[in-house]
């Protein structure tokens, strides 16, 4: 059983370590938190999409820009777009699971925004509708993903395909890559002497 433990604990390094391996995702992390620093700054917002797991992940990391990261200071505006349960049932039942998000950007998404979606397939019908929509409306589009990307590749500005085919290690990444883009974003936007 030990040997197992460390089998998976070893299998999510690895998977680290071809990211930190990779100098153009490592690049593309810096851009991604300076374009959200710079959404931010102009006063637009973040928005955070995805379906089970990785809906906790866009939850988790909304509540990272709105709360605090390391710093105490203004809370930034983010938020997950699944948190309203009236909506999301009111749409799916109404209209159909596949357009809750879309939906949402609809209502609130605008030129300069952010979203963030998160999808280890890359295939979730529900987010590719969000991120058309979003790219419709001007919106800059980051898609966390697994391996191949998914048709998500193909509808975001900035792609993080985490190097993986197993679901839990994709999405032990994405918190990684989502929690270093808060600190940049704090850092940029707050920044303090201890940096």
């Amino acid at each position: 059983m030990q040997q197992k433990i460390k089998s998976i604990i070893s299998s999510s390094i690895e998977v680290k370590e071809k990211i930190l391996a990779n100098d153009f995702f490592v690049k593309r992390i810096q851009d991604a938190a300076d374009q959200i620093a710079e959404a931010f700054k102009n006063g637009h917002r973040l928005y955070l999409c995805g379906n089970g797991g990785s809906a906790a992940d866009a939850q988790h990391l909304a509540a990272e820009f709105t709360g605090r990261f390391y710093s105490d200071r203004e809370p930034l505006p983010a938020e997950a777009l699944h948190v309203n349960t009236s909506f999301l049932t009111a749409v799916a039942n109404d209209y159909s699971y596949d357009q809750i998000y879309e939906r949402a950007i609809k209502a609130h998404g605008r030129k300069g925004d952010v979203l963030i979606g998160l999808s280890t397939s890359g295939n979730s019908k529900n987010i590719l509708l969000a991120q058309a929509e979003a790219k419709t409306r001007g919106m800059v589009v980051i898609s966390f993903t697994g391996e191949s990307g998914g048709q998500m590749k193909d509808s975001c500005d900035y792609l993080f395909n985490v190097p993986s085919k197993d679901t839990p290690r994709i999405q032990e990444s994405h918190i990684l890559i989502g929690h270093i883009i808060c600190q940049l974003v704090e850092e940029k936007l707050f920044p303090t002497e201890k940096q």
